[in-house]
């Protein structure tokens, strides 16, 4: 049953929450009128605040979850009825045009056998923030590496086949861009206002320091399941 209020697009938006109530109405706000989407489904892990009241009320279908996000999206999916997925976390909200970028991306020859993601911006107007922007734009140009924060849009076909997203409580999406591969990656070429909120809490020099850690150790095969302890 689609949520009340979405149109009858392709798109499937998942975003997986926890607690995520003062964040949640923003990310459904910019996706509501869109035409493009199908139905909205946040995969909760839990919340102990009204973040499944707010989705409800915005017409977004709920569905309840085990904790962690590589869990979550992965039953996000499995409920989801549209052609094309879209993977968008409760913090990130895609800016003004995303649905005109979205449907060229949807109607390229190619679109079928490659993933998307947006463009990474912060909300914060700090110097500091414009350098991270930056380096994640290096990162997805020069590793292929795209983020969670970045969004994924992907066809259901080609999702099915990679294996989707693994339970995994970190590193679910760097597990995934990775099977998917260079060659299957590209800019939508919209951008996703993300919350710098965790940056200006635990700096901008200390918490990509504390991500690159985190990735550093899962590319050393440290189980996620011991990383998430350092990643908080």
């Amino acid at each position: 049953m689609r949520g009340e209020g979405w149109g009858e697009g392709q798109v499937s938006v998942v975003t997986p929450t926890l607690n995520a109530a003062a964040m949640l109405p923003a990310n459904l706000a910019a996706l509501r009128g869109a035409g493009i989407v199908r139905e909205v489904i946040v995969a909760d892990g839990g919340s102990s605040d009204e973040t499944a009241a707010h989705a409800r009320a915005a017409g977004a279908r709920v569905v309840v979850a085990p904790r962690g996000r590589g869990s979550q999206l992965a039953a996000g999916a499995a409920a989801a009825t549209g052609d094309w997925l879209l993977f968008l976390h409760a913090d990130c909200r895609p800016e003004p045009g995303w649905e005109h970028a979205v449907g060229a991306f949807l109607t390229a020859p190619e679109a079928q056998s490659r993933a998307g993601y947006f463009d990474f911006v912060l909300d914060d107007q700090a110097f500091a923030a414009r350098r991270l922007e930056r380096i994640v734009a290096w990162r997805c140009r020069a590793l292929a590496l795209p983020y969670g924060d970045q969004g994924l849009l992907i066809a259901r076909t080609l999702y099915d086949a990679v294996g989707g997203f693994r339970p995994l409580p970190l590193m679910e999406d760097v597990d995934l861009v990775r099977r998917l591969g260079r060659r299957r990656l590209a800019r939508i070429g919209a951008r996703c206002l993300a919350s710098a909120r965790r940056y200006r809490r635990d700096g901008y020099f200390r918490r990509p320091l504390r991500n690159l850690l985190c990735l550093s150790l899962y590319f050393a095969r440290v189980p996620p399941e011991r990383i998430v302890r350092l990643y908080g």
